[in-house]
């Protein structure tokens, strides 16, 4: 008998991980890639004796990580070597006020006693609830489709569900234990990347305090891309296909069933399709409108999370001072906010983001070098170019200058920009985002777009514009769901 075929569109995180699921259940599974290596925002290039990871860079909620290998019968460890950060980060205030955050939780506890009285033991308690929202998360909530409320029609969910916050914000709950505004930034710096401002977003996301400062900061040695490397070789392993410089170009549909995808004159037939790509892409340009779930005036009113100005630098010489992860909060968080989510526009004075991976690892960049990434978040959507890029190249490395005390710039021998266009044009990202669907009330659970086409029985969505959401971590758990309900479907 022959096996059933799948055809996922997409090798982000999302892709490759349905691959390996489906692939291990006995499907032929052929990925298709658009571009000419996996990973999607996961990718890396190597310049100059420089090897630059292109997009994630934070490695939290490792437990995760290890479930997914597990199904397969492996460890994290088969692939690739994990280092613990000490300090996790460190977040720069401005005025020669720098906060190192430790790895052990008691010295966390008495940095926030040493900025508040009494902030020690309220992080304790603030701690242990977070603790609470991500294990009823991950084990009630998040690996459900989501494609319908009776899903959550149970007493034990339902008694969770009133002790998670969803009803208020995470801007209130935190200032419900702490004052100094130190900590406050420290707590609500995760909700930049969520895609709202603090006051938007459900107290539910406290549990994202739980993961970064309970569960540890960690880094895979060789960089972020040894982990899509790892599922690609995993995947690759249980016999999927995965085909780059492939981009697909048309969903074939027939009665309302999928028969396959066209990548330009190559036709891949498929009993299911599942797209790993961008979920608005899809559905505007690779079917036909009467077959889509959402109209183009849907995606154009839905919230998301930033884009980002990114630059990938190569320095030669080494920096005094630098640690792996590095918050740049030395201008106003509320004014950037409002100018990423309130009132579009380049940010006045921006917050940036500075890692520097050759603390943590030689092999990413010459001997006696440093590599840098330079992440802005920003408005998506707003005017990209090469003025712009260069405007704000100079803002981040005059205050990266002033901080470290040392001349950066004239040592810089490589220098790519990466914004908005890129975005667009290597992912087809809606409107430019970089990290996907903002995580509001209004877009969580079943009110995100479903993972189910409601009009092709055998087409379906993974990754960070459906459920769970963005992220490394979500895009792997979003991957087992899917991979779950195509199985049921072609076993029915």
């Amino acid at each position: 008998m022959s096996k059933k075929k799948i055809v996922i569109i997409g090798s982000g995180f999302a892709g490759l991980a349905s691959a390996a699921c489906l692939a291990q259940k006995g499907y032929e599974v052929t990925v298709l890639e658009k571009n000419d290596s996996v990973g999607g925002r996961a990718r890396h290039f190597s310049e100059n004796g420089f090897m630059f990871d292109m997009g994630p860079s934070w490695y939290w909620m490792p437990g995760v990580f290890e479930d997914f290998f597990k199904l397969f019968g492996k460890k994290v460890s088969d692939y690739y070597q994990l280092k613990r950060l000490s300090p996790g980060y460190v977040i720069h205030f401005g005025d020669g006020n720098t906060m190192e955050v430790p790895d052990a939780k008691e010295d966390i506890y008495n940095l926030f006693e040493s900025k508040e009285k009494g902030a020690g033991e309220k992080l304790r308690i603030f701690l242990k609830d977070a603790e609470r929202k991500y294990k009823i998360s991950m084990q009630d909530l998040v690996f459900k489709p989501s494609l319908s409320i009776t899903e959550f029609f149970n007493a034990k969910v339902f008694a969770n569900l009133f002790k998670m916050h969803l009803f208020e914000s995470f801007h209130k709950y935190v200032r419900r234990y702490f004052t100094h505004p130190d900590l406050i930034k420290l707590l609500e710096f995760p909700i930049l990347f969520l895609g709202a401002k603090p006051q938007n977003t459900p107290a539910l996301y406290s549990m994202m305090n739980y993961a970064g400062l309970s569960a540890g900061t960690y880094y895979p040695q060789g960089g972020m891309r040894k982990v899509p490397e790892a599922i690609e070789d995993l995947a690759i392993s249980l016999g999927a296909k995965i085909i780059v410089n492939e981009p697909a170009s048309k969903i074939e549909v027939e009665n309302n069933i999928t028969t396959g995808v066209w990548a330009g004159k190559n036709f891949y037939p498929a009993d299911v399709v599942i797209s790993g790509a961008d979920y608005a892409f899809t559905e505007q340009n690779l079917l036909e409108e009467n077959y889509r779930n959402y109209s183009s005036n849907y995606w154009g009113t839905r919230t998301l999370a930033p884009s980002a100005l990114i630059f990938y630098l190569g320095i030669n010489k080494k920096i005094e001072g630098l640690h792996h992860h590095t918050l740049f909060f030395d201008s106003d968080f509320e004014v950037h906010a409002h100018e990423i989510y309130t009132d579009p526009k380049w940010p006045t004075d921006p917050l940036f983001y500075l890692c520097c991976p050759s603390v943590s690892d030689a092999a990413v960049a010459p001997v006696g070098s440093e590599n840098l990434f330079v992440l802005i978040p920003l408005a998506t959507d707003i005017e990209d170019n090469e003025t712009m890029r260069q405007k704000y190249y100079e803002i981040v490395m005059q205050r990266l200058e002033k901080f470290s005390g040392q001349s950066i710039r004239n040592n810089v021998v490589f220098n790519k920009s990466y914004c908005i266009n890129d975005f667009k044009n290597d992912y087809n990202a809606l409107r430019g985002n970089a990290y996907g669907l903002a995580n509001t009330l209004k877009q969580t659970a079943v009110l995100k777009p479903s993972m189910r086409n409601k009009k092709i029985k055998n087409l379906f969505y993974t990754g960070q514009l459906t459920v769970p959401g963005p992220g490394v971590p979500p895009s792997l758990i979003s991957a087992q769901i899917v991979s779950n309900l195509v199985d049921k479907q072609l076993k029915k």
